[in-house]
């Protein structure tokens, strides 16, 4: 078999094609990684948000909490269920909360959708890794608001200190900015639950109600009570269930990024093969020199098919690399259910490790293949007669 260095040589000594390739197979991989990035921050946001024993409490035939709206009478009574778990103080783990979507301003001026939610005590209970990072929480019917840390760098007078106006009737003070271990919460403002209803002219209806069984038992017991009692007849759906139907929003950034990589790598699989067409024609005496030693078609084959595989994996390393400095920063989209702004961390795990391995490994393999049958089909004696 043709040792390696034979082909590490080869690229040394042709490093400006080498270069090319490389750099272009490098910003092929990273490109693809941080549409696949962002897919997996939003698939993670939604996936970290469920806890086992939680429930969403809503209408019957909602499909998310913009539109599964119920009476607050009703709500009260859900939070005196039997079977709710309770903090240490005694008070139980259940919280009325209301939603609403204004338009706010960015800091470059631009306007989005924006979700407000009003929230009662318990609610920063329910939420997983809830932590206010800065200032304190918001007092209960003060015009006050907590504001995501994501959100706090982004939008006008989100600051600690500022004040959030929406319209002529809704404003808010912001006393505090929190974190939420990367759920779903990071992309909302939070304020309390009266000053919200009366702010909309909503008092009397809530969004949803969010609780969580003190046992599995107790979980299906008021999943059965609230799902099937006259008394409520409401939707009393798993948290994990609601945010995994809430994922399928990504579904399409997902199918994008896959066609957009798949193009990307055939785009690349061409470079990579025109470089190696080129190594072949100008290592023709070579290829030859090497069938007279005595190295048979097979070898010649894994020795020009590895070189291909090299490069590429030279480039993939880098786009890799590439992503590194993305790790910290925070994308922008939009929920396609609440068309409201979700912010996302970029999260660079095994879905975009392995889109850059496959990507890679299908760009030197393909790139390379014909270019190395091309080589191993030179008729000895041709090849010779150039020496």
């Amino acid at each position: 078999m043709i040792p390696l260095k034979y082909n590490v040589r080869n690229l040394r000594v042709r490093w400006k094609t080498t270069f090319m390739t490389v750099l272009g197979t490098a910003l092929v991989v990273w490109s693809s990684c941080i549409l696949f990035g962002l897919v997996e921050g939003l698939e993670y946001s939604l996936r970290v948000s469920g806890e086992p024993l939680d429930l969403i409490v809503m209408r019957k035939g909602s499909s998310n909490e913009t539109t599964g709206g119920f009476e607050s009478s009703k709500a009260e009574e859900i939070l005196n269920l039997p079977g709710i778990a309770r903090d240490e103080k005694g008070q139980p783990l259940a919280a009325m909360e209301l939603l609403n979507i204004p338009i706010a301003q960015r800091r470059d001026g631009t306007t989005t959708n924006l979700i407000i939610r009003g929230v009662q005590p318990a609610s920063r209970s329910l939420r997983p890794d809830f932590k206010v990072v800065e200032g304190r929480f918001l007092d209960q019917g003060k015009e006050e608001c907590i504001v995501s840390r994501n959100l706090s760098r982004s939008f006008k007078g989100a600051q600690l200190g500022g004040e959030l106006t929406f319209g002529e009737k809704e404003k808010y003070r912001v006393v505090g900015i929190f974190t939420a271990g990367g759920s779903s919460a990071e992309s909302e403002i939070w304020a309390d639950l009266r000053d919200l209803e009366k702010n909309t002219g909503r008092v009397g209806t809530v969004s949803c109600v969010q609780l969580r069984a003190a046992t599995a038992g107790d979980y299906e017991k008021l999943q059965a009570t609230l799902n099937d009692d006259p008394q409520f007849k409401l939707a009393a759906i798993p948290e994990s269930v609601y945010f995994e139907s809430q994922s399928r929003s990504s579904v399409f950034l997902k199918t994008a990024g896959t066609l957009i990589a798949v193009l990307l790598t055939l785009g690349a699989m061409f470079a990579a093969a025109n470089t190696m067409f080129a190594s072949v024609s100008a290592r023709t005496r070579e290829i030859g020199t090497l069938r007279a030693l005595g190295f048979s078609r097979r070898d010649i084959l894994i020795s020009f098919l590895g070189e291909s595989v090299l490069i590429c994996l030279m480039g993939g390393a880098i786009g890799l690399l590439g992503t590194i400095p993305l790790s910290s920063l925070t994308y922008e989209t939009s929920d396609f259910n609440s068309f409201a702004a979700v912010t996302v961390a970029f999260r660079f795990g095994p879905l975009v490790m392995g889109v850059a391995l496959a990507m890679t490994l299908a760009m030197g393999v393909f790139g390379g293949m014909f270019p190395a049958l091309r080589a191993v089909r030179l008729d000895v004696i041709s090849a010779l007669r150039q020496l």
